[in-house]
């Protein structure tokens, strides 16, 4: 047998035969010890962290986490501010104290003392890789010379948790830091000296190969159970990431949504006071079927829009009602269909110029509109020549123009958010782009056959809307400039009631550009309604800046100024159109009647409207003078504060997680939307990118949408039990933050989600920040349409989705009759 490799203390040789030996026996015995420890614990730990990883009672699985291999350390470090736990940062948040984010740091620190067996950043961003990796600490290794993973491995013997401690955190009671850092950490190191130096260089070697033999295996069997949550990034395999998506300096961010306020803020809708029911969750469920609906609009279906039963049933049409929203008792819960040969969307900037025909096959308007340069078939593209009924020849040249004829419109600084009424296919919003400014563009669902699918289509912001009997989804004062290009629209008919709906959302010092034939036309027609509008502006006090004609288009353009003090509404002669009631609130607009009024000018300078915003881009990031301090904001903190807290809450969670962590391809994402906007955070920090957000403030949360127009973005209201105004497949990416949770306590979320897959593009993307019970139950809603879950994570009850839409179909087929003609 081999001699042992060890000597006497006192260096002599052993004195007999029988030392020699004893000594022989009680290494065998050693060895044999040894040999024992090693097979307990290759075994243990995977076993345990399966059972664990299976028994996660909130039902969000965890990623099994193999070792992190030298040289990869980075992995998903760069998730801080990714998951909604980062709601709570204390980076300027009163409602975090500051004991609470001094002891969270410096149970940080505490665990990179720890040297706990996981990949952590610290607050500073800087990653500590232990797992499976070199150890930092020369003290951690054998003082026989052998390597640090095979101590570290028998390390998680008797603490199995620690190779994943994220895998319990979502037990019925979350640890705390002090849990991780404390008590577990005091075991793995008492183990540590207990175990030291009792294993030879020899059976480290054995110990570290039965491991990683051990641990191959267990990635395996996580692998083919679907325990572990893939976490895909672009470029990156699916299972190569992090088990730890949050950080401990992301578990102090900003903004704990779930607890917001409506602070100083009122509601859009009063009946959020009498929430339904909440409806039974449907989270249990283990499957979810879904059907294609059968329609008469098929590919095109908009079920607020094309309630064909409700629309037969209407005792009039004169005032555009068959247009105007009528929304089904019981929202579909079906999928709509694609049309054939559906292809990915071209990307913009060249979206603007040419589409595939595919996509929206129809050619009516190019047939009608195409001696206009509004749209052309060509080939296998419907092009657009960037021109339309008033513009022949190019818009661009339309939009110097206008501000050649009146300077003090100043494109993309004084005037940045433009409200275009009845726009065609938005060539005029779609090259304002060059201009920094954005532009609502509406326009009904009506004869020109989808002049509105074709601007979004070409990734142009346009909603299907018409002035009918209801106002605008917008609130009072806050489009900088209204536009009419030759849009038809009877502005002085019933008293002007469509006309004063416009001043009603125009800000005070706004112009309204009107480019119609009534301008520059001497026809009879023409010259009737140019007489009946004159008459009626100079009633309404709004001012004839400019007339001119563009000689090139040959077309003629008045601009008219809306007045910003009260002096001229008291002076004349007659007061018609009359003042609207003190009672009427200009901001209130979901579902309310159009009234033929005027609302007076701010006359209190503290008021919104009673001065201009700041120029663009300066107002994007300023709390809006009228905030004031002693308004409560929606999280809690002074309205400027929580103004700005949140933008920099965005800025944080957009750079450090939504454009890193999610393996979005930002290029091929053009049209955004947020589902539930606040102050328009998200979409300010996505300024620097190529794509608009439609903010959608719902009309049960607090009414803050008069914000997001005052720092230069738009948006509109809505309510998500609803239908929304848009066709199918309009945007890219879909955004919800704490929206889910909420709707399922008064809408059917089965039937929020099949809107959700309407309205998003094949291969289009949704992130949703939730509880995670919620996100649990999208995640299988989503997953029974084929959708891919690029990420899925839940931390202290809190949650992260992100997923990708497939184009998968499905067989079975559901027919709404109130949809069929």
């Amino acid at each position: 047998m081999a001699q042992p490799r060890y000597t006497r203390i006192d260096n002599r040789r052993p004195s007999s035969n029988y030392c020699s030996t004893v000594t022989v026996v009680v290494f065998v015995a050693l060895c044999l010890v040894g040999i024992w420890m090693m097979t307990s614990s290759s075994v243990g730990p995977a076993q345990n962290v399966d059972e664990v990883s299976l028994d996660n009672k909130d039902g969000i699985k965890k990623q099994m986490t193999p070792p992190t291999e030298e040289g990869n350390g980075q992995k998903f470090e760069d998730a801080s501010g990714d998951t909604p736990n980062e709601d709570k940062k204390g980076d300027g948040d009163a409602s975090l104290p500051k004991e609470d984010e001094s002891s969270s740091k410096q149970d940080n620190q505490e665990e990179k003392k720890e040297e706990k067996p996981k990949e952590e950043s610290t607050p500073s961003g800087e990653t500590i890789e232990t797992e499976g990796g070199e150890d930092k600490k020369d003290d951690s290794k054998s003082e026989n010379g052998g390597g640090g993973d095979s101590d570290e491995k028998n390390d998680l013997k008797d603490n199995p948790d620690e190779e994943n401690p994220d895998t319990n955190e979502k037990q019925t009671k979350p640890e705390t830091e002090d849990n991780e850092s404390g008590e577990d950490g005091e075991n793995q190191k008492q183990f540590e000296s207990d175990n030291s130096g009792k294993k030879s260089s020899d059976d480290d070697k054995e110990t570290k190969t039965g491991n990683e033999d051990t641990e191959t295996k267990t990635e395996k069997e996580n692998t083919e159970t679907n325990v572990d949550v893939q976490v895909e990034q672009e470029g990156q395999p699916k299972n190569e990431t992090s088990g730890d998506l949050s950080p401990p300096g992301a578990q102090l961010e900003l903004l704990n949504e779930t607890t917001a306020q409506n602070g100083s803020f009122s509601t859009q809708a009063t009946e959020s006071k009498n929430e339904k029911e909440a409806q039974k969750g449907s989270g249990d469920k283990l499957d979810y079927k879904w059907a294609l609906c059968n329609t008469t609009a098929g590919p095109d279906y908009i079920p607020c829009l094309d309630n064909v039963q409700a629309i037969k049933s209407l005792p009039s049409t004169k005032h555009y009602e068959h247009r105007e929203r009528h929304c089904p008792d019981n929202p579909p819960t079906c999928l709509v269909p694609l049309p054939e040969g559906y292809k990915q969307p071209i990307e913009w900037p060249k979206s603007r110029e040419k589409i595939w025909y595919t996509n929206v096959p129809h050619t009516k308007l190019a047939e009608y509109k195409g001696h206009q340069n509004w749209v052309k078939v060509t080939g296998e593209y419907l092009t657009f020549p960037g021109g339309g009924t008033q513009f022949k020849h190019g818009a661009l040249h339309y939009i110097d123009f206008i501000q050649e004829s009146v300077p003090a419109i100043a494109w993309g600084k004084r005037s940045r958010v433009v409200l275009d009424v009845g726009c065609g296919v938005a060539s005029f919003g779609g090259f304002l782009f060059d201009r920094d400014v954005i532009t609502m563009s509406l326009a009904p669902k009506d004869e020109h056959e989808a002049q509105v699918q074709f601007a979004l289509e070409r990734g142009i912001p346009a909603i299907s809307a018409v002035m009918g009997t209801t106002r605008l989804p917008f609130p009072g004062r806050v489009f900088d400039i209204v536009h009419c290009a030759r849009c038809r629209v009877p502005w002085h008919i019933e008293g002007g009631k469509l006309l004063l709906e416009l001043n009603r959302v125009l800000r005070p010092g706004g112009f309204f550009v009107w480019s119609a034939t009534p301008v520059y036309q001497k026809k009879t027609e023409d010259v009737e309604i140019w007489k009946a509008m004159s008459e009626l502006i100079k009633k309404m006090c709004w001012e004839l800046v400019s007339i001119n004609k563009d000689t090139i288009n040959g077309v003629g353009v008045a601009t008219y100024r809306k007045p910003t003090s009260n002096e001229c509404y008291t002076s004349r002669s007659e007061p018609q159109p009359p003042i609207c009631a003190e009672s009427d609130d200009p901001n209130a607009s979901w579902k309310v009647p159009l009234q033929a009024c005027m609302h007076t000018a701010p006359e209190d300078k503290t008021q919104r409207g009673s001065q201009w915003p700041e120029q663009w881009p300066a107002r994007l990031e300023k709390p809006p003078f009228w905030l004031s301090s002693s308004q409560t904001g929606v999280y809690g903190k002074a309205a400027p504060e929580d103004f700005s807290a949140d933008y920099e809450h965005w800025k944080r969670v957009v750079s450090k997680s939504y454009l890193k962590g999610l393996g979005i391809n930002w290029a091929s994402v053009r049209n955004v939307m947020d589902m539930r906007a606040v102050y328009g955070g998200f979409a300010a920090a996505l300024r620097e990118l190529k794509v608009w957000v439609m903010n959608v403030v719902p009309i049960d949360s607090p009414d803050t949408l008069a914000i997001i127009y005052e720092r230069g973005l738009f948006g509109i209201y809505h309510d998500w039990c609803e239908s929304f105004s848009t066709y199918p497949r309009s945007y890219d990416l879909l955004h919800a933050d704490h929206l889910f949770s909420r709707l399922k306590q008064r809408c059917n979320l089965t039937a929020v989600i099949a809107e959700v897959d309407r309205v998003l593009r094949p291969e289009g993307k949704l992130i949703v920040r939730d509880d995670a019970e919620t996100i649990q139950e999208v995640e299988a809603m989503v997953k029974a349409m084929k959708w891919e879950v690029r990420m899925t994570y839940s931390r202290e009850k809190e949650g992260l989705l992100s997923v990708q839409k497939s184009f998968w179909r499905p067989n079975e087929v559901e027919t709404l009759t109130y949809a069929i003609g």
